[in-house]
């Protein structure tokens, strides 16, 4: 697969960047490089490799699973410009 010079105005256009015909061809360049390793990349047999999330095996850190009130409403509401018990008060924006 290559990406070719309007794919990569299109995407630049989406992703709402200016670029000028320099940086069309240089970055024409760049994402079929990335285009061809990723190629590169399903090639390779990973039959029996077990998903990891970490190139050293480690353990998951859990915590339990429990409601609080995050022991810090005080401080948080300090920081409200208006307030009403536990609660932001904000204006209304929906009529």
């Amino acid at each position: 697969m290559s990406v070719d010079a309007e794919t990569v105005r299109r995407v630049a256009h989406l992703a709402r960047i200016s670029l000028s015909e320099d940086e069309v061809a240089a970055l024409q360049g760049e994402l079929n490089g990335i285009l061809a390793f990723v190629e590169q990349l399903r090639e390779v047999n990973v039959d029996g490799v077990e998903p990891m999330t970490s190139v050293t095996p480690m353990a998951m850190k859990m915590r339990s699973d429990r409601i609080t009130d995050g022991a810090v409403v005080d401080a948080v509401m300090q920081n409200a410009p208006a307030r009403e018990d536990c609660f932001f008060v904000v204006p209304k924006v929906v009529e």
